[in-house]
């Protein structure tokens, strides 16, 4: 897989799946695996036996991965492209749609 341009703290929109339209934060990025985990994006349910972290157990909602062509960077409200160009002397981000850096 080539470099996601996508990183954790991103704010992203989904463009494709049962979570079409929603937005939320990057909370993780597998670069080897093309996935990003998206808060409140891709819900599942968990069944968890008790343990130290959980002494009750039971049935525990949380967020899968979900592939990293499903979403885009949000920019401005918008969704957009990610280009990487060199400025001065490092690579950084920018938004293709307004050619406005990321970071």
């Amino acid at each position: 897989m080539s470099m996601l341009k996508i990183k954790k703290g991103d704010t992203v929109k989904v463009i494709a799946g049962k979570d079409k339209d929603k937005e939320g934060k990057v909370i993780a990025v597998n670069q080897k695996d093309g996935k990003v985990i998206v808060e409140g994006v891709n819900m599942i349910t968990k069944h968890a036996k008790p343990s130290a972290a959980n002494p009750n157990g039971g049935i525990i909602h949380q967020e899968a991965p979900v592939d990293a062509s499903n979403v885009m960077y949000l920019h401005k409200g918008k969704v957009t492209r990610v280009g990487i160009k060199v400025d001065g002397d490092k690579k950084v981000r920018y938004a293709k749609s307004t050619g406005d850096v990321i970071d």
